[in-house]
């Protein structure tokens, strides 16, 4: 599988049901994990990495259903990646975690908030 299907079913799978910077927001995320040394380091093994993003391990179908919602994952996908520079960036570089507002994960209390952007809570490690 190529970067940008990866990185288009994480902000699928993720945000299809966001607002736009939302879903870029997801989409950085992503890519701030490739550019930190504490995860892999290419596009897929961060999406595919053993459960990180939910939507991979559900037991559900991984095929997008949404073609509206699937055609504009796939342009944030590839708006990002070509975002080399990350000038783009709606997140800070060091922003590596996210939830959505309904829940309420283990490793929140590990994470310093840096904002919410839709429905997602997004975080740094704290230092």
């Amino acid at each position: 599988m190529i970067a940008a299907t990866c990185l288009a079913l994480n902000v699928y799978f993720e945000a299809r049901s966001e607002p736009m910077i939302a879903q870029f927001a997801v989409a950085q995320v992503t890519m701030n994990r490739v550019a930190s040394e504490k995860y892999p380091d290419n596009v897929c093994d961060v999406v595919w990495q053993k459960k990180q993003f939910s939507w991979t391990h559900d037991g559900k179908s991984d095929k997008p259903k949404e073609a509206k919602a699937w055609e504009v994952a796939q342009w944030v996908a590839k708006v990002v990646l070509a975002d080399e520079d990350r000038t783009l960036a709606v997140v800070p570089h060091d922003t590596l975690h996210y939830h959505a507002d309904y829940v309420s994960p283990y490793w929140v209390s590990q994470c310093e908030k840096v904002g919410t952007i839709g429905r997602h809570i997004f975080y740094r490690r704290k230092i």
